[in-house]
């Protein structure tokens, strides 16, 4: 029996987040374990004239690869997938799986030759992006393994899941996100000007530049759910040590009790309780991944529990977050990097985030409402 949330998580996808037209080009990708929103996907395309490709992949290939393959293996990119990069007029990714710990035990040093080379297609893909060639988004399908992870039932956590997406019986999905996206808007735009934050926290207490850096919205067009505001801080301008108290399950392996100590606008000291090689392996990746490549507010206060999942966590409303690595075009970055990693920081209780000296965020908030006009982003 089809579940009729799906269906409508699939309209929302294909119509608010990506705006399908008639003769586009869409990919779907996703592990088998997110099919029952993959046929969803494709029926909601082809139903506005688009021209669905899925990329259906098996559970298990990166461990075999991670194995078993050759350094020159593990860095390969086939030609059909930079030709789709180049081409394609919608991409949708389904970051669904059936085991979220399978890489625990790969080797650090393997993986991050294989991120390397992902990654590369992945910001090829964020210029297009930004350039208005490609529409994106991101996702998650429930199953049994992310719901173990945010330790609910399977019933409880497709509650959580479509309830942060608004795509329930009684709900109007565009509507809502259409709404976000003009208070994420207002927002933004009331930190233009901004020369620097300062974050403070538990064991944190950190400068970060975001000068000339214009602030965006994130509104649920590269993300499902989303509900949060971003810029890429200046390069040189990072200052002062930050703890990121939720451990952060990057693809596939966890690191907990995240401390780093930025001097210069670099990482100059990194360590954690568990998961300390993948840390500063990933650290290591290239030039730009020891440089914040984004700074966040997590404005989604209807996401109110850590799940182990960056695509809500990240998210959670009172937190902000930090990504190490390479940052966006359209935030002004010039930081590139093969690494793209965020990591969050909890200041729901005692945090404090001051603008250019003023107190601006207290306990979660913002401690004034912006002005709100226009009619979004």
């Amino acid at each position: 029996m089809r579940d009729p949330r799906v269906e409508s998580f699939a309209a929302l996808l294909t119509g608010y987040s990506l705006g399908l037209r008639e003769g586009q080009v869409v990919r779907i990708d996703a592990e088998e374990s997110a099919r029952p929103l993959v046929t969803e996907l494709y029926r909601a395309a082809l139903r506005r004239g688009a021209l669905p490709y899925v990329q259906l992949r098996p559970a298990g290939l990166d461990e075999i690869l991670l194995r078993e393959g050759s350094e020159e293996q593990l860095a390969f990119i086939s030609e059909g997938e930079r030709v789709q990069t180049e081409q394609f007029d919608a991409w949708i990714t389904l970051w669904s799986s059936s085991n979220t710990r399978a890489l625990t035990r790969a080797d650090p040093e393997r993986r991050r030759i294989q991120l390397s080379a992902h990654y590369r297609m992945v910001n090829r893909r964020w210029e297009r992006i930004s350039a208005g060639e490609l529409a994106w988004c991101g996702t998650l399908f429930p199953t049994n393994a992310h719901a173990q992870d945010a330790e609910m039932s399977l019933s409880e956590y497709e509650d959580f899941v479509f309830g942060a997406c608004h795509v329930n019986r009684d709900q109007d999905p565009i509507e809502h996100w259409e709404a976000v996206s003009t208070e994420l808007t207002a927002r933004a735009r009331a930190l233009e000007g901004v020369r620097e934050l300062r974050i403070v926290g538990p064991d944190t207490d950190l400068r970060v530049v975001v000068d000339g850096r214009p602030w965006l919205p994130s509104d649920g067009r590269h993300n499902m759910p989303d509900g949060e505001i971003f810029t890429s801080p200046v390069e040189t301008g990072t200052e002062g040590e930050i703890y990121f108290a939720f451990p952060s399950i990057f693809q596939g392996r966890e690191v907990e009790d995240v401390r780093l100590r930025f001097s210069e606008g670099r990482v100059v000291h990194a360590e954690a309780s568990s998961g300390q090689d993948y840390l500063r392996a990933l650290i290591g990746t290239d030039e730009g991944s020891a440089v914040l490549g984004e700074v966040a507010f997590g404005l989604n206060y209807e996401i109110d529990r850590f799940t182990r999942d960056i695509l809500f966590d990240e998210k959670i409303g009172g937190t902000m977050h930090l990504a190490l690595g390479g940052g966006f075009d359209e935030a002004g970055t010039r930081n590139k990097s093969d690494l793209h990693w965020d990591l969050i920081c909890d200041l729901r209780r005692d945090g404090e985030v001051y603008a250019d000296g003023e107190l601006v965020w207290r306990a979660g908030s913002f401690i004034t409402e912006p002005a709100m006009s226009g009619t979004g982003a």
